[in-house]
């Protein structure tokens, strides 16, 4: 049996977004006429059959979209806001966002409260601590799909970044260098860090390099927090070749609490980060970062609730989406040399 012809397979064929394909099969006027003939011809070529009893239960609907997200001050999670903003916006949604503040039962009130208010789905930036079963539980209660985004459990749809590739890119770059001790710091316990943790470890202890991450490493993702974190690490008379902070955010602290105690980023210790947001090339010196895409991550994450919108949460198998990172290096790792 031939596989079902589905709205992405129209989209991709016409060349447009798959939220433009869905504007033009709804009617939407909002799409310049050439577009939509591409998409009708993609429609006829691939004999697409628009789903009248999904289009039916989108009439109910009340054109809106969730979003949480644990906070706006970091601006990998402003990058990735708003670009979710974006791809619903130009399907025509409105779009609600909350701030969970990274706590569990916070998430869960304000989930609670977006389903109430009748959001047709949900888009979220899990908390730390968060109870998968319990947040199944509250979205299949109410029949809202959902899309898991940057932290990943598994029986969701997830858009995340490949930490544990870009993990390992850093440390291959890191071990080039001729550094032999990593401290890795900054940062709860969760899925992401425990993938970049694993990626670093991959690629650095076969080459004998060791890796420090012990639970006083950690912090909140803040630039206060990154400095408490290292100022421990010297507190045990630790001078570790390398810093990887868990984020850019984490990193501008480690910044500040090397300089207080008279070392300099880039020439005393190597400093790298994860998310390249735009905190990492505004440093002083420019900061090695490994790009997590976050405006990528939101769109991805966007587009394939619209796939279960527009198929009426029909039952689709999970959907995963991981973003290449990228590694960019800059003058915080480039110009250390081994104290050997």
């Amino acid at each position: 049996m031939a596989p079902r012809i589905t709205l992405e397979d129209v989209s991709k064929a016409a060349g447009v977004s798959r939220s433009t394909a869905s504007l033009v099969v709804r009617g939407s006027s909002r799409i310049p006429e050439s577009t939509a003939m591409k998409v009708r011809e993609a429609m006829d070529q691939l004999g697409y059959v628009y789903n009248r009893q999904a289009a039916n239960l989108r009439q109910s609907r009340s054109m809106t979209i969730g979003l949480i997200v644990t906070e706006i001050i970091n601006p990998y999670f402003a990058e990735l806001a708003m670009a979710v903003d974006q791809i619903t916006h130009d399907a025509g949604y409105t779009i609600f966002i909350g701030y969970s503040r990274d706590l569990a039962d916070r998430q869960h009130e304000i989930v609670a409260s977006m389903i109430e208010r009748q959001v047709d789905g949900l888009l979220i930036l899990p908390a730390l601590g968060t109870d998968p079963e319990r947040l199944a539980k509250q979205v299949n209660a109410a029949s809202v799909p959902i899309v898991l985004l940057a932290r990943r459990f598994p029986g969701f749809d997830y858009v995340g970044s490949e930490n544990v590739q870009g993990a390992q890119m850093l440390g291959e770059h890191l071990s080039a260098l001729g550094a032999r001790t990593v401290a890795f710091l900054g940062g709860r316990p969760a899925p992401s860090l425990a993938e970049r943790e694993e990626g670093l470890r991959a690629s650095l202890e076969p080459k004998g390099v060791e890796v420090w991450s012990k639970e006083e490493l950690r912090s909140p993702v803040s630039p206060e927090g990154g400095a408490a974190a290292l100022g421990r690490l010297f507190d045990q008379g630790k001078l570790p070749d390398a810093v990887v902070a868990y984020s850019d955010i984490v990193a501008q602290g480690v910044y500040d609490e090397l300089r207080r105690r008279g070392l300099e980023p880039g020439r005393d210790i190597a400093v790298a980060s994860f998310d390249d947001t735009r905190i990492a090339a505004g440093q002083v010196p420019p900061m090695t970062s490994v790009a997590g895409f976050p405006q990528q991550v939101g769109a991805k994450g966007a587009e394939l609730l619209m796939t279960r919108l527009d198929d009426g949460n029909a039952d689709i198998p999970t959907q995963l989406a991981l973003i290449e990172p990228q590694l960019k290096i800059r003058s915080s790792t480039a110009t250390w040399r081994s104290r050997s």
